[in-house]
């Protein structure tokens, strides 16, 4: 019985190790910036209200951006690949 559950867990890590290769593959490298879903002070540019990196001052502050693997941003909740009006004018 020790065998089988040993090759179930085997063969799963396996199947999981391949879908989440083939996944990181699709996306080569690329990255996008993810408006809306960044913590106070985990921002990774400067904005319209600050200068430097890190300084985000609230949670989920639309015109706050951080870099994301490409694709994942619009699989979070208040993410948004667009940047806000404000700093599209800068």
């Amino acid at each position: 019985m020790k065998k089988y559950v040993i090759a179930a867990a085997t063969l799963a890590a396996a199947i999981s190790f391949a879908a989440n290769s083939a996944m990181a593959d699709s996306h080569e490298g690329k990255t996008e910036n993810c408006y809306g879903v960044v913590k106070t002070g985990k921002n990774d540019c400067k904005t319209g209200a600050h200068s430097c990196a890190g300084s985000a001052k609230a949670d989920n502050d639309k015109a706050e951006w951080v870099k994301v693997p490409a694709g994942l941003c619009d699989k979070l909740t208040g993410g948004t690949t667009a940047a806000p009006a404000e700093e599209m004018k800068k």
